[in-house]
């Protein structure tokens, strides 16, 4: 691990001011993930401004009905909290399927949006990797590439994003608050992450200064009926190979809302646009589930060991929208 200065900011100015200053410096929360990645030497940064003093961690309802997710909140603080568990279980669920209780105790709401690939390529310093070394190569292509990436991939990277909160917050059409050197921005959940095209580095649309304060949920009431599906290699503290985030209203036996986004597949959450378009006021129906996605599925690209996921998502959407409906009838 490289040396760094550790700057504990008093507030939001001192904290946006120490890293708007040092192109090498870091924020720090919870450090699950970037203490890591100091560790292995993938990140470097010659300083670290501590956030936690900060007043980012509570969680409040807003104006109109919706739900502010401190950025500072602790996962385990936001899985549990009694309204995001009535009104939003889906982000509970995703919450409590992740990591570890002593890691979700630490974790903080904006770190784990932050959070990096778990390719195996990028923790490993002497492997090829585009996204810790730009124009290196990526190892994974030709490589052992299971848990990678089968849709939105590019020549440059084909690494998945591991976060559960952040495929359940693309479903309930999220907002991410922002605050940087020229004040406060809105960034919907659908703009903030990015796939990799020609700069996987950048996983994200935020700038080096930016400082993540808030995350909003709008009001949907409907939303009450969701669910997280997560499909891996064991019970717990496991990555997912497959995740589903969905929400559905029916009336009338048709579908009148619907959310989907999966997790596991692809460089970013991926919201399943394709399938709520052809899900939306037709007849809840198996054949129309396993129509709806295999759509989506249909511009997935796999690689020597992960083509498999393919036909996983698709069943997965599928069990998603099978048990969503059992519930709307219950």
């Amino acid at each position: 691990m490289r040396g760094f200065i550790y700057t504990r900011a008093t507030d939001a100015d001192t904290a946006l001011g120490a890293v708007a200053h040092n192109a090498e410096a870091k924020f720090i929360g919870g450090g699950t993930n970037l203490v890591d990645l100091m560790r292995e030497n993938v990140e470097r940064p010659n300083e670290v401004v501590d956030i936690n003093g900060l007043p980012f961690a509570e969680i409040k309802e807003l104006p109109d009905g919706g739900l502010r997710l401190g950025a500072l909140a602790r996962n385990s603080h936001t899985a549990n909290h009694p309204l995001v568990r009535e009104r939003y279980p889906v982000l509970a669920q995703a919450l409590l399927s992740a990591a570890s209780p002593q890691l979700r105790n630490m974790a903080t709401n904006a770190g784990n949006l932050l959070q990096r690939t778990r390719c195996y390529y990028f923790y490993d310093t002497t492997a090829p990797c585009n996204k810790r070394q730009p124009g290196s190569g990526c190892g994974a292509l030709d490589g052992y590439n299971r848990l990678h990436a089968v849709l939105g991939t590019s020549p440059q990277c084909i690494a998945t994003h591991p976060s559960d909160m952040a495929v359940a917050l693309a479903a309930l059409d999220a907002v991410v608050q922002v605050q940087g050197p020229n004040g406060a921005r809105s960034i919907p959940m659908s703009e903030f992450h990015r796939l990799p095209g020609d700069t996987p580095e950048r996983d994200t649309n935020l700038s080096h200064e930016d400082l993540i304060t808030a995350i909003d949920l709008p009001a949907l009431p409907w939303v009450r009926n969701s669910l997280y599906l997560k499909v891996r290699d064991r019970p717990s503290f496991a990555f997912a190979l497959v995740s589903v985030a969905g929400a559905l209203e029916l009336a009338d036996s048709r579908i009148q809302n619907v959310r989907l986004a999966l997790g596991g597949v692809a460089h970013k959450p991926w919201r399943a646009h394709r399938a709520e378009e052809i899900l939306t006021g037709a007849p809840a129906t198996p054949e129309l589930f396993r129509r709806a996605a295999e759509a989506e599925l249909q511009a997935a690209v796999g690689f020597e060991h992960n083509t498999f996921k393919i036909e996983l998502a698709t069943r997965t959407l599928v069990r998603a929208l099978t048990t969503l409906t059992e519930r709307s009838f219950a």
